[in-house]
């Protein structure tokens, strides 16, 4: 069964909402440690630690400048991306992000469902 492994979250201010999370809930929010690509730098791309790794917790995500009319994102971490972006159009959705590689990450997805709401599809390298 696919687990949520990672989240993002959209900030029209990266340094008022990155406040924000750490005073509120002790996050730590520091600079992506992924290479650099042109789709992280731009929307001052930093990643989030809400706690240790622990067996079956999501403890990551990222934060990032808006760079549209966006919200929190959910990634699933799956075991064939293909597989599962094949079955989205006959179930009624729709893949709006076919793939893409994230160096050092592994690759992603990002579909809507048949209510309008997209979330992230993830496989991460092994």
């Amino acid at each position: 069964m696919a687990n949520i492994a990672y989240f993002e979250i959209p900030a029209d201010n990266v340094d008022r909402a990155k406040h924000f999370y750490h005073s509120l809930l002790g996050w730590q929010i520091e600079p992506t440690k992924a290479p650099a690509s042109p789709a992280m730098v731009a929307p001052q791309y930093r990643d989030i630690t809400t706690g240790p790794a622990e067996e079956g917790k999501l403890n990551m995500g990222g934060l990032y400048r808006r760079q549209s009319n966006e919200t929190i994102k959910s990634y699933v971490m799956v075991e064939d991306l293909e597989k599962v972006l094949g079955k989205v159009e006959a179930l009624g959705g729709e893949v709006l992000l076919s793939k893409e590689e994230i160096p050092g990450v592994g690759k992603i997805a990002i579909i809507q469902d048949t209510e309008g709401n997209s979330i992230g599809l993830w496989k991460p390298l092994k």
